[in-house]
């Protein structure tokens, strides 16, 4: 197998899409990115980067909580758009049907299978260009029928995952084996 190497970038596969909301001027608001990530599992915590010009970080800032929606292929086009247009252009409060759960200020979409409801733990300035923001996941909201044996089933949300240098949306495949177990077998020279 022959290796070429490439100039240094975002190469990590798959990339979740997520739809971050927040209150921004206590009006729902919502952002679509897909530099999202686990960062803690006890307590649980997600971090996302967001550009300091989305308008929603100034939501995040204000009241110290924010949301992470995971979209599915149904709402692909929704998604997309949340993600071109800002919300200092358009009025994005009514484009979803939005709940709340424990936190008054992270705003939530019922279209989507999968709700986090966070609060800030850290803010982490990466200079001039992004905010890395940290949050502790509070809630957690799902749809009852995207439930296996009382925990998500990736099949059944079948997330929106992006390919950053292709710039394309695509879905998650087949299960291919069980963590922590297909290894055992294996044997080793």
């Amino acid at each position: 197998m022959v290796k070429t190497k490439i100039n240094p970038s975002t190469y990590l596969y798959p990339m979740p899409v997520v739809i971050v909301g927040a209150n921004v001027v206590n009006k729902p608001n919502f952002m679509t990115i897909a530099w999202c990530g686990i960062v803690e599992n006890d307590p649980p915590m997600i971090s996302i980067s967001a550009s300091k010009k989305h308008y929603t970080n100034i939501g995040i800032h204000e009241n110290k909580t924010f949301s992470i929606n995971i979209p599915t292929k149904d709402i692909v086009e929704l998604t997309d758009y949340v993600g071109i247009k800002s919300g200092k252009e358009i009025d994005k409060s009514s484009l979803f049907s939005v709940f709340y759960g424990d936190l008054e200020n992270a705003p939530m979409i019922e279209e989507a299978p999968l709700n986090l409801e966070c609060k800030l733990h850290k803010i982490v300035n990466l200079g001039e260009s992004h905010d890395f923001f940290i949050g502790e996941i509070i809630n957690v909201f799902i749809n009852e029928d995207c439930l296996e044996g009382g925990i998500p089933d990736i099949q059944k949300i079948n997330p929106i995952i992006y390919s950053t240098k292709q710039r394309s949306y695509w879905s998650i495949g087949k299960k291919i084996g069980e963590a922590w177990n297909i290894g055992k077998n294996y044997q080793a020279d």
